[in-house]
């Protein structure tokens, strides 16, 4: 497998090899990897929470229209 990095994506996995915390650049892109898996997973979560309460709340007596002036109003 072939993987293209940027400059700075390179000066990065260079400054962690430097800082001896990882053997080679494969260990870099594996922990880059688990990282990445783990905060989808969470966002993922996050976001299924947020859309069960808001299943689970009352219907809004709001129009879309409310909605967006009080939207604007508060910027």
């Amino acid at each position: 497998m072939n993987v293209s990095f940027t400059e700075k994506q390179e000066k990065y996995i260079a400054a962690q090899l430097n800082s001896g915390d990882f053997q080679n650049a494969s260990e870099v892109v594996r922990d880059a990897l688990r990282l990445h898996e783990v905060y989808r997973h969470k966002v993922i979560e996050e976001l299924r929470a947020e859309i069960a309460k808001g299943w689970d709340s009352p219907a809004s007596t709001k129009s879309v229209s409310d909605i967006l002036r009080d939207k604007q109003a508060a910027t």
